[in-house]
């Protein structure tokens, strides 16, 4: 008898304002959209809002191993840079970079990179489409 797993599901909803900007609303949050063809500083447009989807990828990735590993760690700091095509649009290339703060062996710090890279949803959906690279190191973490 196999046993049937229910997938999980997402609903985010947008808004148009008016011409510079919309608003995205999922659950009880809310966040600014720049959807302003000459863009604005005060929100992210559609290709920051993917990086940052993929930097809570992947912080959302540590959280869950860190106690199946027995992780130690005292901070967490992703830094994503993205290069866009112009045709047709796309993001050609991204490059991330995860400093954990610890004292946990570089084999430990190993282990947290193989299963970020491994288990996160929107890493996983975003690899196949882009040339993703990156490094997982320790460092301090800038508040």
């Amino acid at each position: 008898m196999t046993e049937t797993k229910t997938k999980m599901t997402f609903q985010v909803r947008s808004i148009r304002q008016d011409a510079h900007g919309s608003e995205a609303q999922c659950k009880d949050a809310r966040i600014q959209l720049d959807t302003d063809l000459a863009g604005r500083r005060d929100a992210f447009n559609p290709a920051e809002l993917l990086l940052a989807a993929l930097s809570a990828c992947m912080i959302k990735g540590i959280e869950r191993v860190v106690p199946i590993l027995k992780f130690s760690l005292r901070g967490v700091e992703v830094r994503i840079d993205g290069v866009r095509q112009d045709v047709p649009p796309r993001m050609e290339s991204i490059h991330y970079e995860i400093i954990v703060d610890t004292d946990e062996p570089d084999r430990r710090l190993d282990l947290l990179h193989e299963n970020v890279r491994k288990y996160g949803t929107v890493f996983n959906t975003v690899a196949p489409g882009t040339e993703l690279s990156g490094v997982l190191r320790r460092g301090s973490v800038q508040e």
